[in-house]
């Protein structure tokens, strides 16, 4: 070996730079799936980071915007409801089909306060969450007018009065599942009921809550 020779760099240097570069990206997501479930998607970004064991500016290098992070780490979950809105249309009857669509999306909201944010706010530049907007949007109203025209809905409801009351419904989804799991279920289908031009008088699913519970649920309730 000639001394002073410059060394020369292996084409396999930069090799555990970019494994490196793949694991802090994964710890960052593993992160902001926790606490965006525990806290929403206003969590700061520094909380993130933290739990992920990493700087704020590698996260900001992998996620260079808010809206970045929240499209990767719900892009899954938006995805499902989307195919759940398109399973929806498909039913041939259309008001059982919103309530099971419906379902599923109470289900996720319940069990995801990032998710609820997601679903029952709006936040810019998030392609897939606006598109996903939209999409609910024409589902919504396309099952509701089928179920008018059929007569099962009232004809003076408006797609609008309905996602409107699931949307003030949606917010408080996850303090009513942290007091009484699947406690949401009695208020929707209370909801749905009212909408109907004969109530289907099939009975509420589940108790309504104690005070006690209800008290806990106003605590936890965040506008």
């Amino acid at each position: 070996m000639e001394s002073g020779k410059a060394r020369q760099p292996s084409a396999e240097e930069p090799r555990p730079r970019r494994r490196d570069a793949a694991r802090n990206r994964e710890l960052l997501v593993a992160a902001a799936h926790a606490v965006y479930a525990e806290q929403g998607v206003e969590a700061p970004l520094d909380v993130i980071a933290r739990r992920a064991g990493v700087g704020n500016a590698t996260l900001y290098r992998h996620f260079p915007t808010r809206g970045a992070l929240v499209e990767e780490i719900f892009r899954e979950p938006l995805e499902r409801v989307r195919e759940a809105g398109e399973a929806a249309r498909e039913s041939e009857q259309p008001w059982p089909g919103l309530a099971s669509y419906l379902d599923r999306v109470f289900t996720m909201l319940a069990g995801d306060r990032g998710a609820n944010d997601l679903m029952t706010t709006g936040l810019p530049g998030v392609p897939s969450l606006e598109a996903l907007h939209t999409h609910n949007r024409d589902t919504v109203t396309g099952l509701l007018r089928r179920a008018q025209r059929e007569g099962t809905v009232r004809a003076d409801v408006e797609p609008a009065d309905l996602l409107l009351a699931l949307l003030a419904l949606g917010r408080v989804v996850p303090a009513l599942a942290a007091v009484a799991p699947g406690g949401w279920r009695r208020p929707l289908a209370l909801l749905l009921d009212g909408f109907l031009a004969r109530p289907a008088g099939a009975g509420l699913p589940g108790p309504a809550l104690t005070e006690p519970e209800f008290g806990a649920v106003l605590a936890d309730f965040r506008p």
